[in-house]
């Protein structure tokens, strides 16, 4: 799959690897220039473009920004009408204590209504950087789970194939109103990882009783 990451910080970076090592075909763009391609050149294959037309031509969008940069660096890249649009963003306090949109939406939510012509799947953002650029394996058979929400049953199966290739469990979380419950759920997770100091080795899933 072509997939453009917007974005290359920590999770951005976490992303152009396994997206790599998986086989996809991977760009990178950010409103750090330099820093894309500092991070592009990490990684055989991987190409650094400018955010502005940074859309054209990929299959999947995965949006690594702060949330309130989100609607902002779609908009700057290019035709993005019908991408699909992976939002990994949590609307994070200054702290990382607390959300700053809830309860009657959510980040994925208002990138939605702001930018309308693009598919939008809420997904990975439980997931901490760490976790995602060590892998899914947790050992004894145990895979980190990565919860996909969207309106979009196309967005949601190619989110489904992106994670599935890196090597994640899925689970489908329903309509992307239920991101209003994955933002949450990656805030308690920020808040055992820190708060409670249980480190960023952690992920949260689901099990069932045999």
């Amino acid at each position: 799959m072509k997939v453009t990451v917007i974005g290359s910080g920590n999770m951005g970076s976490a992303f152009v690897k396994q997206l790599r090592a998986a086989g996809h075909t991977v760009r990178v763009a950010g409103r750090d220039a330099a820093k894309a391609a500092a991070l592009a050149a990490q990684h055989a294959g991987v190409e650094s473009v400018a955010l502005d037309g940074a859309a054209q031509g990929a299959d999947a969008i995965v949006l690594a920004t702060p949330y309130e940069a989100a609607a902002d660096a779609l908009r700057a890249a290019g035709d993005i009408t019908n991408k699909v649009v992976i939002d990994i963003t949590n609307p994070l306090t200054a702290d990382y204590m607390g959300l700053t949109v809830g309860y009657s939406t959510s980040a994925a939510e208002e990138i939605a209504r702001a930018v309308p012509q693009v598919e939008v799947v809420k997904g990975f953002n439980t997931l901490f950087a760490q976790v995602l650029a060590d892998g899914a394996d947790f050992g004894d058979g145990k895979k980190a789970t990565v919860f996909l929400a969207s309106d979009s049953e196309r967005a949601k199966q190619a989110a489904r194939a992106l994670a599935e290739s890196m090597g994640f469990k899925v689970t489908d979380a329903g309509g992307l109103k239920n991101a209003r419950y994955l933002e949450p759920l990656a805030g308690l997770n920020i808040y055992l990882g820190y708060g409670a100091g249980l480190g960023t080795t952690i992920a949260p899933t689901w099990i069932t009783k045999s």
